[in-house]
């Protein structure tokens, strides 16, 4: 990239105008020989990049043949100028035997631009852990890698363990934060035991949720239009889903640049490897010196870190050979480096060398087949094992139990026993923490601690009994099935990635637990009842396939002391919630439920009983059966009308309110739902727990579609709109969708086709990214009704048809009849009035017998115009459907519908000349409206009044 003539680079202090040949520090010139200047020109054009010496001598001395010793002149002229390498300033690094780079990060500007960074606007900051304050031997590496990353968009990191490659990996995020204006994300794949997880972790990273079962898919759909840095650390360990993750957001997303960290290539298309190489150690040579040594970045970080460790050392000739020595044993690995540098205050320089080399000798002689490096950092953990206690060895042992990061109080409760006493555990914790065997990052005002990969997996070859293994394994799973019960109410209102972190971290113990639990040695009563406490927190993050398939494992394990216990009754219900909405409306998801509720009656309490009647009564809305979901809502009122709960009441209010409406008694409807939006502020027990949605939001959706119905047009649309922005806040694709989809209903109704269009569109975008089929069916149905509306006729109807048999085979059924509606006015409209009367006698028979009466209005009104159209010369049929529709819209209080066939009577009396008995039909009616200048409706019925000569405008 070169620097246009009104551009102005800014780095650091620093800002560069090519065109007036100016450069400021703070504002002040400075001066530059224009040599150097050329050169620092070409440089920041191309940030990050490689420029080889032929190119920068072409460059700035083109006519010219010059040695490159000129070159290394201006570019030492120009380090100066810019202070490089003072105060941890960092701008121009030098590749051995290829060029240079500019390292800093920069920012264009040029006259008149504002650009205000729309990635960073619309997606999530960057979560990167903290940049190294200083980072020893590793420049020019980053430098580097941030330029071949901008080049080739996908790169791994390839080294042994401990080697600094997550070190890099952080540093050249930071290095390109402004380059993606911000959105840079870091996952920490080390936690996965389950390489299943690893693209469900990318998106909880990412900060988003997938009800889908192809997560992988879901993700490359999402970041296909993404421009972000996305850095995958420790894959080896997952290598196989890490590589399938990372060529498909590669090939889907060509904006979206890729770095991994993994001890072995990834091996996809792609992929450009770079190999991290171990520090520079000074050769073994005799004449070393103490000066000469220090130039070594091995030598630096082993200095730097003794010393921090409270060893006084004054390097001189002697110890700086000895020191030269333990970094070649290391082979220049920064982990193993810092281990050794770790115990110079206790043992000195020589006793660490001696103590070192004699581990490292037996070690290689036991393990011939193992990888050099890999030899020499087993054989540095396996030294700095034999320099901790007998306990503290064994507390480690008992550490490596724990996945990832954990907090000090899992550690006590589950390193401790009866044997094994609180308070040594804490001081043999507190000694290995000091040592570097257990790693710690600050998380707010807490401390969160881990084993390193490497120590971890060293831990585990520790012996240990078999009986002391199944009591810490039972422990750990134990503490996480009381963590998960004593959080598992947090987990809905998770919406960052900064809040899921600590919350990801113990999810990761908890699989793990469930891995043992259910496994060859493990504890299958310890995994039942943790499958029981996870399977709530599983739905409420939209992990629908995984709650399946812990439930699964877990039912199969119960036997006679459990089966039919509270147990197997959260299991069934989740599993029927999971089973629901991964599968539709099946009969495995209505025989667990009602075990479930079967269970709940006979040996739980009312709350029990409630939280399954919600899922039921859910599930039959679903099937289409809605006299039957009617009669569960109204069980879930007389319960929570007994437990006097506030949670408990809103859930009954928001259910009884979608059944009332649904089946046409929308006065009774808007009082239960306008209840549960009035039963106080959101509690953190919110109904994503087991209903796998907020029902707060589904009342506020169907309080819109009633006030529409009630003749309250303005004060719908604008319920409507507040129940998406409600919706919004959450981050659950799921309770979105459906905000959406009744939201867009009411749109349409209202005829506001711009709005419907526009959320349609949205609703489109979350049920594909999320694999949501049936609200994608609808979504696309909803697109159907709009052509036709637009005068599409055939292009609604091809849509329409294809939408109804989707949601008929799903099923999903809450919505089919309003878009049979829809498709019968297409069939009018296109003139096929036989086959619209044929399906409108089907829909009505259908409606009478599953009770979704709120429509019967409406579709006796259409019937009635399509008998009109089929037989203009006898009306006697068409004006008795007309008359049955008024009738039934007034014992509903559904003024809405009572206005569309009142007006449609009116204009059938105003072409028989009736012209004052259209007007005293229509008046009365038509008066009974606020004026609502956005009413279709309305606006249709004061038309009419006006050429019957009443007044009927609508202000």
């Amino acid at each position: 990239m070169t620097q246009s003539a009104s551009e102005t680079i800014s780095f650091g202090a620093f800002s560069l105008n090519a065109n007036e040949r100016l450069l400021l520090r703070d504002g002040a010139p400075v001066e530059l020989g224009s040599r150097a200047f050329d050169i620092l020109v070409v440089l920041t054009g191309r940030p990050n990049e490689v420029v080889s010496k032929k190119e920068l001598l072409d460059r700035v001395w083109p006519d010219v043949i010059v040695e490159e010793g000129s070159l290394r002149f201006h570019i030492a002229n120009l380090r100066k100028a810019l202070g490089d390498g003072k105060e941890s300033a960092r701008y121009i690094s030098t590749l051995s035997g290829r060029g240079y780079c500019f390292v800093a990060p920069v920012q264009r500007s040029s006259q008149g631009d504002d650009v205000p960074g729309e990635v960073a606007a619309s997606f999530p900051k960057a979560n990167l852990p903290g940049r190294l304050v200083r980072m020893v031997g590793r420049a020019d590496d980053t430098a580097v890698l941030s330029a071949l990353l901008a080049e080739k968009r996908f790169v791994t990191i390839v080294g042994t363990g401990g080697i600094g490659k997550t070190t890099v990996a952080v540093a050249a995020g930071h290095n390109l934060v402004r380059s993606f204006d911000g959105a840079v994300h870091f996952v920490d794949l080390g936690a996965l035991a389950d390489p299943c997880q690893v693209a469900a972790t990318v998106a909880s990273t990412l900060g988003i949720s997938f009800q889908s079962e192809d997560l992988v898919s879901a993700l490359a759909t999402y970041l296909a239009d993404k421009r972000i840095l996305l850095i995958l650390d420790t894959c080896e360990h997952v290598i196989e889903a890490a590589a399938d993750l990372a060529y498909r957001i590669f090939s889907a997303a060509p904006q979206v640049h890729l770095l991994a960290t993994s001890r072995q290539p990834l091996n996809v298309e792609g992929e450009h490897v770079y190999k991290l190489a171990p520090l520079a150690c000074p050769p073994d040579e005799p004449d070393l010196t103490a000066t000469m040594a220090q130039g070594f970045p091995a030598i630096e970080l082993f200095m730097e870190r003794a010393a921090a460790s409270g060893a006084r050392l004054d390097l001189d000739d002697a110890d700086a050979a000895v020191v030269a020595t333990i970094c070649r044993k290391l082979d220049g690995v920064p982990l193993a480096i810092e281990l050794a540098a770790g115990r110079v205050a206790s043992y000195g320089i020589q006793k660490t060398a001696t103590l070192l080399n004699e581990r490292l000798s037996l070690l290689w002689t036991g393990q011939r087949t193992a990888p050099p490096r890999q030899r020499t950092l087993q054989a540095t953990l396996d030294w700095s094992s034999n320099l901790l206690s007998e306990f503290e060895r064994r507390v480690l042992r008992r550490l490596a139990v724990f996945v990832g990061h954990f907090a000090i109080d899992a550690a006590l409760a589950v390193v401790t026993n009866a044997s094994i006493d609180e308070t040594i555990v804490f001081e043999a914790f507190d000694s290995l923490v000091a040592k570097s065997m257990v790693a710690t990052r600050p998380a707010g005002a807490t401390m969160r601690y881990r084993l390193l990969d490497t120590t971890r997996a060293y831990a585990l070859q520790l012996d240990i009994e078999e009986a002391e293994f199944a009591d810490l394994a039972a422990r750990h799973a134990i503490y996480y099935m009381r963590w998960l019960e004593e959080t598992g109410g947090e987990w809905p209102t998770l919406s960052s990635a900064a809040q899921r972190a600590l919350h990801l971290d113990g999810l990761a113990n908890v699989r793990a637990a469930l891995d043992w639990c259910f496994g060859p040695t493990g504890n299958t009563q310890v995994g039942i009842r943790l499958a029981a406490a996870a399977a709530p927190v599983f739905l409420s993050m939209s992990l629908l396939t995984e709650c399946h398939r812990w439930t699964a494992r877990a039912m199969e394990a119960l036997d006679d002391a459990t089966r039919g216990g509270r147990e197997e009754m959260h299991l069934r219900a989740a599993m029927g919630v999971s089973l629901m909405f991964t599968h539709g409306g099946r009969d495995a998801a209505r025989v667990a439920l009602e075990r479930s509720l079967a269970i709940a009656e006979e040996r739980g309490d009312g709350l029990d009983q409630l939280q399954v009647l919600g899922p039921l009564q859910m599930f039959h809305l679903r099937t289409g059966e809605f006299r039957v979901a009617l009669d569960y809502a109204e069980r879930c009122s007389a319960l929570a009308e007994a437990l006097e709960d506030c949670d408990s009441a809103t859930l009954a209010y928001s259910l009884m309110g979608i059944s009332l409406h649904l089946n046409g008694d929308f006065g009774r409807a808007r009082t239960a739902l306008e209840a549960a939006l009035r039963t106080g502020p959101r509690s953190n027990q919110t109904t994503t727990n087991y209903l796998g949605f907020d029902g707060r939001i589904l009342a506020g959706a169907i309080l819109a579609r009633t006030l529409w119905l009630q003749g309250l047009s303005d004060q719908a649309v604008e319920q409507a709109l507040r129940t998406i922005a409600d919706a919004e806040t959450l981050d659950h694709p799921l309770t979105l969708s459906i905000a959406l989809v009744w939201a867009v209903s009411v749109f349409l109704w209202v005829g506001d086709l711009e709005r419907a269009d526009k959320h349609t569109d949205r609703l489109l975008s979350t049920a594909a990214l999320h694999s949501l089929r049936p609200y994608l069916a609808v979504g696309r149905g909803f697109m159907g009704e709009l052509a036709i509306r637009r005068g599409d006729t055939d292009k609604g109807i091809v849509s329409l048809r294809h939408c109804i048999r989707e949601l008929h085979k799903a099923p999903y059924e809450l919505l089919s009849t309003p878009l049979t509606l829809s498709l019968l006015e297409g069939l009018a409209a296109a003139g096929r009035v036989t086959e619209a009367l044929a399906l409108v006698d089907e829909t009505i028979q259908s409606v009478e017998a599953n009770g979704d009466l709120c429509y019967s209005a409406e579709l006796l009104r259409v019937k009635g115009g399509l008998v009109v159209a089929a037989s203009q010369s006898d009306s006697d049929d068409a004006e008795k459907c007309l008359t049955r529709s008024l009738e039934v819209s007034r014992c509903q209080g559904a003024r809405a519908w009572e206005l569309r066939t009142t007006t449609y009577l009116a204009t059938l009396l105003a072409d028989r000349d009736e012209r004052e008995s259209a007007r005293e039909l229509l008046q009365p009616v038509f008066e009974q409206f606020v004026k609502d200048p956005n009413s279709a409706d309305l606006k249709s019925a004061a038309r009419l009044l006006a050429t019957l000569g009443s007044f009927g405008a609508i202000d």
